[in-house]
């Protein structure tokens, strides 16, 4: 086998062990299915709170940023959701990736997210939740079940009011 033959067959695999680990690295850790794991944080308000006080109601698990701009153009359709659905069985978890208590507290305000359950990790993407979450990017969310099974990964809110009004209409 010639030099080249042998440099191209070992940059095709390379390429294609790459292109795996690259997948792998972004299939969020809870599929359709599976139980949400369960967490407690101390929530804006000073309570503690943990996703399994929700059960009994559709929850979506929704990561953002106050500094990330596709997560604050989502808020407008979640606020407009939870506003359709809450009273009907939904809610919302939101978990920050912040650095910043101010600046988070203002995109709240500013953005009319008026679910009580919010927490802001300011370890980033190293905090606890985002790590068992596998979170590295945001905007990321979790559709679960009233059982806490995840029905749906990282899906629009248009499709996840597709899916409430569905199932709770």
């Amino acid at each position: 086998m010639k030099k080249t033959q042998f440099l191209y067959i070992t940059l095709a695999i390379c390429f294609l062990l790459g292109g795996f680990m690259w997948y792998k690295y972004k299939v969020p850790r809870f599929a359709n299915g599976q139980n949400a794991k369960d967490f407690s944080v101390q929530i804006r308000d000073g309570r503690t709170a943990k996703l399994s006080d929700l059960r009994g109601k559709y929850v979506l698990l929704h990561f953002w940023g106050s500094w990330c701009g596709p997560c604050r153009a989502e808020n407008p359709g979640l606020f407009e959701i939870y506003k359709n659905y809450n009273a009907l069985g939904f809610d919302i978890f939101s978990i920050a990736i912040e650095q910043n208590r101010e600046r988070w507290e203002r995109a709240i305000e500013k953005d009319g997210l008026i679910w009580p359950h919010q927490f802001s990790d300011f370890q980033m993407f190293d905090g606890s939740v985002a790590k068992l979450y596998g979170v590295w990017q945001i905007p990321s969310t979790w559709l679960l079940d009233p059982e806490g099974k995840v029905i749906g990964v990282n899906f629009s809110p248009e499709k996840i009011e597709k899916v409430l009004a569905e199932r709770l209409k």
